[in-house]
Parts: C-alpha cells; sequence; structure tokens
C-alpha cells in the first residue's frame, strides 16, 4: 500500500468524508433529524432537486453504513418507513454546530 493510501486510511475526516461525502447524504440524514421518521416520498418532497433514483440510492448506502434504518410494512400498498439509527443521531451535535457557524457567518 502506497504511503499517501495509509495517511488516507488513517484520517478521521478522510474516513468521514468516505462515508457521508457527496452533495445528498448530509442533506437526508438532516432532513430526517427533523422528524421521529419519514417515508420515501415525503424524504423526496422535502428534497426537491434529487432525483428518486439517486434517493434510493443513497438511502441505500446510508443503510449500508448503519446511518438510516429502514423499516418495511408487507401492507398494500408497500409501506417503507426511514429513521436515524443511535450511529446517526451522535451527528445531529455537529449539524446543531453547523447551523450556528452558518448563523454567525
Amino acid at each position: 500500500m502506497m504511503e499517501a493510501e495509509k495517511t488516507h486510511k488513517k484520517c478521521p475526516v478522510s474516513s468521514f468524508t468516505d462515508m457521508l461525502g457527496g452533495k445528498w447524504k448530509l442533506i437526508i440524514i438532516s432532513r430526517l433529524r427533523n422528524r421521529d421518521k419519514m417515508r420515501f416520498g415525503q424524504i423526496a418532497a422535502s428534497i426537491p432537486a434529487i432525483s428518486r433514483k439517486v434517493l434510493t440510492d443513497q438511502l441505500k448506502d446510508l443503510e449500508k453504513n448503519k446511518l438510516v434504518k429502514r423499516v418495511f410494512f408487507a401492507e398494500i400498498p408497500p409501506k417503507v418507513e426511514y429513521s436515524l439509527t443511535e450511529r446517526s443521531k451522535k451527528l445531529c451535535y455537529v449539524f446543531k454546530s453547523i447551523e450556528e457557524w452558518m448563523d454567525e457567518n
């Protein structure tokens, strides 16, 4: 392994951006933190600029990283709810800090 790759793997900021980087993941988490749980359509409506395909992919990735919990209800029509996991709830103070910083700047 090259030295730059070793440094990248050890850097917490790089690990954070690998897990939560991109345009939508933090926005999705931010929307979910303001509500206990949301259905797919509610998330999509709260982020009008995101396509349904991208939202689906981002939610799958967040679920894979144990940041979002997906609950499927076998009903007709099918119902799926998304919520934050305990792991991602620990990010809420980061959002609060960002909001405070933005208000000051």
